[in-house]
């Protein structure tokens, strides 16, 4: 079980090697070390990309790369590739998101790893698939967004294409990744044989859109930019500024708009030709959106947002992050975890899955190469050391005052 991940987690004992940069593997990879696996991180010499990424790389580093093994092996070497076959041997799941054709050229293609050991779960994951015309382009994120249709119905209707103000496509790939190693494991309970699994992030960023695909291939009606609200439907995903901050709500159906008239003493938009359903409230959004603003005006978020939650409204804050965290206990937010001392930061985001009876412990990623001891050994001898260290690491953890 290693550090950073849920004590008896249900993957302890599973074994991961990760050849991973930025977030879809590593972020894999930590989905998998969260959940109890042991997890090897082979890195280039000088470690992996996002250790020399200015800006936001040190988040990706301590966001993705918490209580994993960290060995640099130089890839283009005969005795760094010996030293990958060696790691991979007896491992559970091997994921990578090199370039297509990287592990081929690193005498590690797909096939090589699972002569070395049949059982082997192998996920890759490229920008655009490892066939086809795109297959050779780089693939990041904001590409995905860009390709897969995301960036085109982001944004106002009378602005341009704007990204999601996050990586969603990696993150996306991520889970994807994990929940592909894990179902390939259980396949594996059943079959003994191990599989390849292939994921691009244009399939996840196609993925995350279908509502918005089958509407189009149901309607012949592609989706546009239409800022914030739902173009069908309102009051669906409206914004609203109230005394100190913003709101969004949702109230389409008519039990929920007879209960947010209600809420708001305006029975009168019952009866308001304007607002007759859903369809006709989305076409004349503006003068809802102008009754809605004037009803909440003279009251706080807060107070709204308790109105309307005590009337069955869909109703959230508009929170930004520093908000967000504060609220964090009033929302019962598990995903928070305090660091281990001695590390760059007090927090970290750990796993969405709130695991009843265990508790999730965090430490800062180590340093490039901190694991290199493990070249060189056997695979058997790899792995133990691997697993005991982990072991000693998460006992010293715990004996520290909290």
């Amino acid at each position: 079980m290693s550090t950073g991940a849920l004590r008896d987690g249900p993957l302890a004992g599973f074994r991961v090697v990760e050849f991973g940069q930025y977030i879809a593997v590593p972020g894999a990879a930590q989905i998998l070390a969260d959940q109890g696996a042991t997890v090897i991180k082979v890195e280039p010499p000088g470690g992996e990309a996002a250790r020399h990424l200015a800006g936001l790389g040190p988040a990706m580093l301590n966001a993705y790369n918490r209580g994993k093994r960290m060995v640099e092996l130089d890839l283009t070497s005969d005795s760094g590739q010996c030293a990958a076959l060696e790691l991979v041997r007896d491992a559970d799941v091997v994921l990578s998101n090199m370039k297509p054709g990287a592990l081929e050229r690193y005498g590690l293609a797909v096939a090589v790893i699972r002569e070395h050991n049949p059982s082997a779960v192998v996920v890759t994951v490229t920008g655009f698939g490892e066939d086809g015309a795109m297959r050779t382009r780089p693939g990041l994120d904001i590409a995905a967004q860009a390709e897969s249709g995301i960036m085109w119905v982001t944004g106002a209707a009378d602005g341009e294409p704007q990204r999601v103000g996050f990586t969603v496509v990696d993150s996306a790939a991520a889970t994807t990744v994990a929940q592909a190693a894990t179902s390939a494991l259980l396949q594996r309970v059943r079959t003994g044989a191990g599989s390849h699994i292939r994921v691009s992030l244009w399939d996840v960023a196609l993925h995350l859109q279908a509502t918005n695909w089958m509407d189009w291939f149901l309607t012949g009606q592609p989706q546009v930019r239409s800022g914030n609200g739902q173009p069908s439907a309102a009051p669906a995903a409206d914004v609203i500024e109230v005394r100190d901050g913003y709101i969004v709500l949702s109230a389409y159906m008519p039990h929920q708009w007879l209960a947010l008239c209600t809420a708001i003493d305006r029975l009168d938009l019952l009866k308001d030709d304007r607002f007759s359903d859903s369809a006709t409230r989305a076409t004349n959004r503006a003068a809802l959106q102008r009754e809605l603003a004037a009803a909440f005006a003279s009251r706080t978020r807060d107070a709204v947002v308790e109105q309307l939650t005590a009337a069955g409204v869909v109703v959230g804050a508009i929170r930004d992050y520093p908000d967000a965290f504060a609220a964090r206990t009033s929302l019962r937010g598990a995903v928070f975890v305090e660091a281990a001392p001695g590390g760059p930061a007090q927090q970290y985001v750990g796993t969405p899955l709130d695991w009843i009876g265990a508790t999730p412990v965090s430490d800062p990623p180590r340093a490039a190469g901190a694991d290199n001891d493990l070249v060189g050994l056997s695979a058997d001898e790899v792995w133990a050391r691997a697993e005991w260290q982990l072991s000693e690491q998460l006992s010293e953890i715990a004996k520290e005052p909290s």
